[in-house]
């Protein structure tokens, strides 16, 4: 089964916590803290492996949850950080994130590495508390929680070359025959359900990809027919062929079959206007496809090459193959990301704004209970360790000195209001 698209969950390694310790050697007094860091949790990495495929595999495993780092030890040993979750995905795949849909990494060549959710920072132990005023502090902080998203994997595969057209039209043939690729070859609309490569050797050594994506209808790019699930192949490919079925045999208008399928290359993106193409008048054994093919060159012009070719006798694929290895040498690549590409250049820097992030906000329930919520705020909250009377009162001061305080009185908070965060409820003090 061919998957090429799936949505899965991501999270990063929660750091360890700090430890409160003190030294108890016979012959030191007042030994002072010895409480060490938590070791930092791991990262989720994404890299890639070049015999993989499909998507396949995250559609049966949808949850990777990286492993947290290692708590901190007595003695000021730091707890040890975790290694990095390697996760391996087949080249050509990008990731973005389902929520805001922004693009994470485009992963492409053998071996390229993303961190895709970060591992959370080790707490710090007793030890980074000391100060001359407080010498000896209970106080230890948990580690920082790991980054956790939702995110989309969506698979374009790496072909130089695509072949598209209406269904039954000899893609599959011409595949066959180029390459050593065997697809399923049948009488019937849409025996190709999934992409198929092939590698292509042309006989002055030139090689490359070609892609035989299944049959595009009218209509493909808002959904019907087969086609649109896979218009998204095409979006790598260099060159397209365009291939029509020049003898008419289901008769229908091989002009109208290339004003259609360019129509819906067109409609699903405008960008694949671009790329060069290639008209293939294909079935050219067959009767009535010499005047079909006199009538079709009058109307294109010269806005493509037309190649007539005959997949079954293999009359014309030699021209034909010099002619798209020339055109791939000659086309770039296209980017898929579209951003200002800078030099690569050791004194210079790209900055992009991001909007500041909001450390708090408060919203008041149906009850009259105040809620605060906010990712720094929450961050803060899940590293203070509640146990600790002097764990409380930094928590305390660092809600205070983040002006949530004077925000709630703002709001009309008075004494005894119940004030809420995440599942936690609180009684404000004056």
């Amino acid at each position: 089964m061919f998957v090429d698209q799936v949505k899965i969950y991501v999270k990063g390694g929660d750091g360890g916590d700090g430890m409160v310790a003190f030294r108890r050697e016979k012959y030191v007094p007042k030994g002072g803290p010895a409480g060490g860091d938590g070791g930092n949790g791991a990262n989720v990495v994404f890299q890639v492996e070049e015999g993989l495929r499909t998507l396949m595999d995250f559609r049966y495993q949808r949850h990777f949850k990286a492993p947290r780092g290692e708590h901190g030890m007595s003695k000021n040993q730091h707890g040890k950080n975790s290694k990095d979750m390697i996760v391996k995905v087949p080249p050509g795949t990008i990731v973005s994130d389902a929520e805001t849909g922004a693009i994470i990494a485009d992963l492409v060549e053998h071996g390229q590495k993303a961190v895709i959710a970060r591992g959370g920072r080790g707490g710090r132990g007793n030890s980074r508390f000391a100060t001359p005023a407080n010498p000896a502090p209970e106080l230890s902080e948990k580690g920082e929680p790991g980054q956790e998203r939702e995110i989309v994997m969506e698979l374009k595969l790496l072909a130089d070359v695509g072949l598209v057209g209406f269904p039954s039209v000899g893609k599959s043939t011409l595949l066959s025959v180029v390459s050593a690729a065997r697809p399923k070859i049948a009488e019937y609309h849409f025996t190709t359900i999934a992409p198929n490569l092939g590698m292509v050797e042309t006989e002055d050594g030139r090689s490359f990809v070609l892609a035989d994506l299944p049959g595009l209808i009218e209509g493909a790019h808002s959904g019907v027919g087969l086609g649109h699930q896979f218009l998204r192949h095409i979006e790598r490919t260099r060159v397209i062929i365009h291939v029509i079925d020049m003898a008419a045999t289901e008769g229908r208008d091989p002009y109208e079959d290339y004003l259609t399928i360019n129509n819906e290359l067109k409609e699903y993106n405008l960008r694949l206007t671009e790329r060069p193409q290639v008209i293939v008048a294909n079935k050219m054994d067959m009767p009535d496809a010499e005047e079909n093919l006199k009538v079709f060159q009058e109307k294109v012009g010269d806005e493509h090459p037309v190649f007539p070719i005959s997949a079954v006798t293999r009359e014309g694929l030699r021209e034909l193959l010099f002619a798209v290895a020339d055109l791939i040498e000659k086309t770039p690549e296209f980017p898929l990301i579209d951003e200002e590409v800078l030099e690569k250049d050791e004194n210079r820097v790209m900055y992009k704004h991001e909007k500041a992030e909001q450390e708090f906000q408060i919203t008041r329930e149906s009850d009259g209970t105040f809620v605060i919520s906010g990712d720094s705020i929450e961050r803060l909250f899940k590293m203070t360790d509640f146990s600790r009377d002097e764990s409380v009162q930094r928590f305390a001061r660092q809600m205070r000195g983040m002006g949530i305080d004077d925000a709630l009185r703002e709001r009309g908070a008075k004494d005894g209001d119940t004030v809420k965060l995440l599942e936690y409820e609180f009684e404000f003090v004056e």
